[in-house]
Formats: C-alpha cells, structure tokens, sequence
C-alpha cells in the first residue's frame, strides 16, 4: 500500500468515525486497532497498543496536568475568584467598557493559577455577564471579552494542554510553559486598548454607571488580600522552574498545594468543596489522559506505514521556502481548529510537523508558542469552537449563537495579529524562556 494510501484511508475513515459523532478517544482507539492488525504486525501490533496505553498513562511528564486542573477547581469551588473579582471592581474605576475591561484582568489572573479555559469562561460569564447586561452593555461587548480572554488560558502556565502538546511534541515543558508568559500578557493587553477604544468611541456599547468611589486602604485592601496570593502562587511556579528547584511535576505540586492552603486560609475550603475539586481533576484529567493512550500508537503507526516520512519527503522535495512551510503548518492549523477539538489537532498534525520542524531548524519553543496560538485561536473560530458553545451554555436565551459568532470575530482577528507578531519577532516567545533558563 503506498503512502497516501494509508493517508486516506486513516484520516477519510477517522473523519468518518468523528463525523458520526463517535468521542475523539474511541476514534483513535478504532484507527491504532485498525492501523495494528494493518502495520504493525497482527497480533503482536495489539499487544503493542496494550503496551503504548500503559507508557501513555505512567508518561512522568504528563503528570503537571492532574496538578495544574486541581488548582483550577479549587478556584472556583472555593469562591476565591469571585473575591478576586470584587477587588478589581474596587480598583478599577472610570474606564471606558469598565466592567469588561474586568473580565480581561481577572481572567487573566485566573489564568495563571488554573489549566482550564473552559471553567475560566464558564466561570466569568456565570458572574460578570448577567450584570454587564443588566447595565445595557452591548452583547458583543458582554460576551466577546469573556471568551477571548478564556482562550489566554492556554498560553499562560499553569496550562494542561500546553504540558500535554510539550509531551508529544519532544519539546521542553519548562521552557514552553515559561515561553507563553509573554505573548499571554501581551495579547491580554490588546484586548484592554480594543475595548477602552471601542468603549470611548462608541459609549452605547458599555453606558458608564455611577460606582460609589473607596479611598485610601479601603479600596486596595481586597486586591492585597485577595488577589497577591493568587499572584504568588503563579510566581512561585514560575520560578520554582526557571531556577531549577523543582521540576514542572514538582512545581505543580506546589502550585496545587499553595492553592489549597489559600483556601484553608480563607476558611473557603469545606470538605464537600474539596470532593468537589478531586472529583472534576480526575474527570478532566481521565478524559485527556485516556486520548493521550493512542497518541503513541498512532504516530507509530502512521512511521511504520510510510506515511511520515513519504509526506515530510513530498514537502521537502518541493524546495519551499521555510517561510511558506511554516505558514503552510500554521494554516491548516487554524482551519482544524474550525471543526475539531484541541487534542485531536495535535494527535493528527504532530507526527508530521515535528519532523519538518526539525528539517527546517525552527525553534521548538518558539514554533510551540504558535502552535498554541492557533490552538487558542480554535476554541474561539466558529462554527465548532468549545468557547462559544460555553458562552451559550451561560448566556441568557435572547443572546443568539450568530451574536456570540460576531462578538468573537475582532478577539480572533487580534489573535492573528499576535500570532504574526510572534512569526515576525520570536524574541517574543523566547526571550523569558531564554532569560531565565539560560
């Protein structure tokens, strides 16, 4: 069977499988079946995958995620967030598109303690947008900072995905958590200058309303107690890692034990709450863990099968400029993104890029940062992105899915922006990574 053969029938019958709605797991399941008893030699191809699934699930360098959901929902079942929100309410005072400009700060924050962007939208839209609406915000100025914001998750560590993407990809899990630190921020600030601008020009879209001022302590108080901590714990993982005190499990562990005693020292943490957090890290955490089962195989098989290196072979052949193959790799990123989740691009996509990467030379670190963009990027692009679908989810009915489509276009259009600037510059992805690792 040649090459592309195997590319066709693979893919033709994994799109299939996905299309009748079968869980992106149990479609790669079907196909390293399938790609076993084909390629990898029958029986013995079997107990391959048998073998595969178990280094999958012991992969030492996968364990940061169980740690980094943890802190997440600890977060949010404890009510820690909505006292983080309260102080930059406090802080916060005449802005144009104030209560928006909110959203994209607490986010922000809460990136850097939680690896889901999912729960930081869910969690943001359950409390920030029924009174931004209330106040007669425009819906696309209610719902667009929410979701935006909630895809910075990914590029600000602590991220599961982006501790997963280093793990397949052979690329450095401390540099490439450290490396999303820059463009995060940076991004999250184009956001606040789009809004003020928006808000300034166009006041109907976020009408100002009177907020009783507090002077002196009073008003940083809430934000020294209740939102330094928060700061602290991203900081402490931070540069437990670029040290080298602790490794990105070991910093994660940290980071999920400082969680926890924030929240004891609050007195937030109850026993139900707990049970709570335990059991949505070992959902979130069983859900990732058992897709990354046939990551291994797959690549495997797609190796043994000749379709690696006949299709890096085709690309190389062609004499592309490195420039249009990496923009090439970039594009067909965003176009999944459209239709498929974050995982399943990279289960599809890295056992072909990494080795153009490597034929081309381009910094991992820096070519991970884009690839975690366009990830980004994907959970904002209709007609499939999972941010938009949580934002309906917590959205009153009389916002339509088309008015959530339209409230995301100018936050993935500021995305590309941020990702041509990090094409354009690397140092902006590098630089941290570079500084403090050495």
């Amino acid at each position: 069977m040649q090459w592309w053969h195997t590319l066709l029938l693979l893919f033709g019958l994994l799109s299939l499988l996905m299309l009748l709605g079968l869980p992106a797991a149990f479609a790669f399941l079907t196909i390293n079946l399938l790609g076993a008893l084909l390629f990898l030699g029958g029986e013995a191809g079997l107990m391959q995958v048998v073998r595969n699934g178990l280094a999958a699930v012991t992969n030492f360098s996968l364990t940061p995620i169980p740690f980094f959901v943890l802190m997440g929902e600890v977060l949010f079942h404890t009510g820690i967030a909505l006292k983080a929100i309260d102080a930059f309410d406090n802080v916060i005072w005449r802005v144009p598109g104030r209560l928006a400009v909110i959203a994209v700060v607490a986010g922000t924050v809460f990136s850097a303690i939680s690896g889901s962007t999912v729960a930081t939208t869910a969690l943001l839209g359950s409390l920030l947008l029924p009174e931004m609406l209330r106040r007669g915000y425009h819906p696309s100025m209610a719902t667009g900072p929410i979701m935006a914001i909630g895809g910075v998750d990914m590029l600000i560590p602590p991220s599961a995905l982006t501790v997963l993407l280093g793990s397949l990809a052979g690329i450095s899990i401390t540099g490439l958590l450290i490396a999303g630190v820059v463009p995060g921020i940076v991004l999250a600030a184009l956001f606040v200058a789009y809004i003020v601008l928006r808000a300034s020009l166009d006041p109907k879209l976020a009408p100002r309303f009177e907020h009783a001022p507090v002077g002196g302590w009073a008003r940083w108080k809430p934000l020294v107690l209740h939102v330094t901590p928060l700061v602290f714990i991203f900081v402490s993982v931070i540069a437990a890692m670029a040290a080298g005190w602790a490794t990105p499990t070991e910093s994660a562990a940290l980071g999920a034990l400082a969680t926890v005693v924030v929240a004891l020292v609050y007195r937030a943490l109850t026993l139900e709450r707990l049970m709570k957090s335990l059991l949505g890290t070992a959902a979130i955490s069983g859900v990732i863990l058992f897709i990354i089962v046939g990551a291994t195989t797959f690549a495997q098989v797609l190796s043994f099968s000749g379709a690696t290196d006949g299709l890096v072979a085709l690309v190389r052949d062609a004499d592309l400029a490195p420039w249009l193959v990496l923009a090439g790799m970039l594009g067909i990123l965003l176009l999944l993104g459209c239709f498929i989740d974050q995982v399943s691009m990279m289960l599809i996509t890295l056992p072909f890029y990494m080795p153009l990467v490597q034929y081309y030379a381009f910094d991992p670190l820096w070519f991970g940062v884009m690839y975690l963009i366009c990830m980004q990027l994907g959970l904002l692009t209709p007609p499939f992105g999972m941010l938009l679908f949580t934002m309906r989810s917590v959205a009153p009915k009389e916002i339509s899915m088309l008015q959530i489509f339209r409230a995301v276009i100018p936050y993935v259009l500021m995305g590309l922006l941020m990702l041509g600037l990090v094409m354009l510059w690397p140092g902006l992805a590098t630089w941290l990574p570079d500084a403090l690792l050495g």
